[in-house]
């Protein structure tokens, strides 16, 4: 049964890296605890080669020219650990998550849908690498062949089948037991012994060797020659898709902030991708500094609600920025964190017989780029309100509606049936009523040469009226006539606002 283990070294570095990518090929130490007390926690390879090692002060560090210096981030390394998972889901439903820098992942079955092994290997190296992850990547027939392999061996590692002990056989003693008081007396111990190597373990005679260390040592002993008996115990974290940043200085410029937001945009898209999922909603959320004395001051949020599901950064980015363009934050930023609300894709098969309607994507950019003209709240479609009130309703988000028929399919079928609508005047048009037996006689518009004339025919009144418990109360009697005009006779809706002044107004001409 073959087996993956993927692993990150330098876990709290790498996290920061996939976070700023450009400080790949400088030095970077990552620094833990209170000024001016701070240490370093994690380096990286160029940091090393400088004589850069965990336990250093920041003093010790700061004469060091080319090393950059970050504070230790949970929120970047919470969200590495996520990106680290979803890589190793969208090979595997069976998924360990051994350690916040360790998976283990059971390849069994997966040769017909993703090759042979050593491609296997390769593909989930590659896909840790689009979602910003330098790691190592090996492939055995046993769990700790996998993870040994894994945590001893740079780049991609692929032990066949009873060939464990002779390949493990060249790992330093260090690589198989981690740090703490156990870990050092053991190396200490095989240090007298003149063992420093996986094969030198791995020959010692399990009876004194038992006799020496009891059950650990020939615990150590079998992991040496990569047989073990443990099992995978698959992990269902839930599913996250967030990505934070603490800026090294605050960001006043949209630019700027755009730029950080395409990165975090970039990897939240390459996870939901791998777990097959798209965008519903974006959350963002930013901590501004108040500017005084470095104080912080409340959070800005802000919500883009998606008409369908979308997956595309560079439409979320735009969207993102015509929101802020409309609704700055008004200080400078200090963090930035995203969120997205994942949901299943949209899908989407055209027919022959159905007018094109335009690409979801598109129209929702069209519509930002109208609300930031026309102003929030006036750009949408109109839903009515549960009310009695006329012409009472609310601008929402605008998504199109698809027609189904009974079996689930596109109806293109259309309705012969003729219907008389109402086209509403917006304003109305005040005019001047003459009545003669409490009906109306002969209307003119307060504007010339708008509309006047006799009233041929006149059906009402209709007396409607509501929100009397409130201020805005409305009570109103409503007429359907005709006017003659010109060579043709129009209707047209009339209406008396009694609460109003006892205006008369022309309020909608049915078409």
């Amino acid at each position: 049964m073959p087996f993956a283990c993927i692993f990150v070294p330098d876990f709290p570095v790498e996290a920061i890296l996939r976070a700023e990518p450009d400080l790949r090929s400088q030095a970077v130490v990552v620094l833990e605890g209170q000024p001016p007390l701070q240490k370093i926690s994690a380096v990286n390879e160029d940091a090393r080669s400088r004589g850069v090692f965990p336990g250093m002060t920041r003093l010790q560090v700061e004469g060091c020219e080319s090393v950059a210096m970050r504070d230790r981030s949970e929120l970047q390394e919470s969200a590495a650990q996520r990106a680290l998972f979803d890589c190793a889901q969208s090979f595997s439903p069976r998924v360990e998550q051994a350690a916040p820098d360790t998976v283990l992942l059971d390849l069994s079955g997966l040769g017909a849908l993703f090759g042979p092994l050593p491609k296997i290997a390769r593909d989930i190296s590659h896909r840790a690498w689009e979602m910003g992850l330098e790691v190592n990547v090996a492939a055995a027939f046993t769990l700790e062949a996998a993870l040994l392999a894994a945590r001893g061996f740079t780049g991609v590692t692929v032990i066949p089948q009873g060939k464990e002990a002779d390949i493990l056989g060249s790992l330093p003693l260090e690589a198989l037991l981690a740090g703490g008081a156990e870990a050092e007396t053991f190396l200490q111990t095989f240090s007298r012994w003149g063992i420093r190597k996986f094969r030198e373990l791995a020959a010692l005679p399990e009876v004194a060797l038992s006799e020496r260390l009891g059950q650990r040592g020939l615990e150590l002993q079998r992991q040496t020659r990569g047989v073990s008996a443990r099992a995978l115990v698959p992990s269902d974290p839930p599913l996250i898709f967030e990505e934070g940043m603490e800026l090294e200085f605050p960001l006043v410029l949209l630019e700027p902030l755009a730029f950080v937001m395409s990165r975090m945009l970039d990897q939240l898209c390459a996870r939901l991708q791998a777990r097959a999922l798209a965008a519903q909603e974006l959350h963002l959320e930013m901590t501004l500094e108040n500017g005084r004395a470095g104080q912080v001051a409340a959070s800005f949020q802000r919500t883009i609600r998606l008409p369908v599901p979308l997956l595309d950064p560079r439409i979320f980015l735009k969207l993102l920025q015509l929101d802020l363009k409309s609704h700055p934050p008004g200080a400078p930023v200090a963090k930035v964190h995203l969120r997205i609300e994942p949901a299943k894709p949209r899908p989407a098969q055209n027919g022959l017989f159905i007018p094109c309607s335009p690409e979801p994507e598109k129209l929702e950019l069209t519509l930002a780029r109208i609300s930031g003209i026309v102003g929030a709240g006036r750009a949408g479609s109109p839903h009515l309100l549960d009310t009695h009130r006329p012409h009472a309703f609310q601008m929402r988000h605008f998504t199109p509606p698809v027609a189904k028929n009974g079996n689930g399919g596109s109806n293109g079928s259309v309705n012969n049936n003729l219907v008389t609508a109402l086209r509403i005047l917006r304003p109305p048009i005040a005019v001047t009523v003459n009545l003669q037996n409490g009906r109306p006689s002969h209307i003119a518009s307060e504007k010339r040469n708008q509309i006047a004339g006799e009233v041929l025919w006149a059906a009402g009144p209709w007396r409607s009226s509501g929100d009397w418990w409130e201020q805005d109360a409305w009570m109103r009697d409503e007429w359907d006539i005709a006017l003659q005009e010109k060579t043709s006779i129009v209707l047209y809706r009339l209406i008396h606002n009694l609460a109003g002044g006892g205006r008369w107004m022309l309020e909608g001409a049915y078409d």
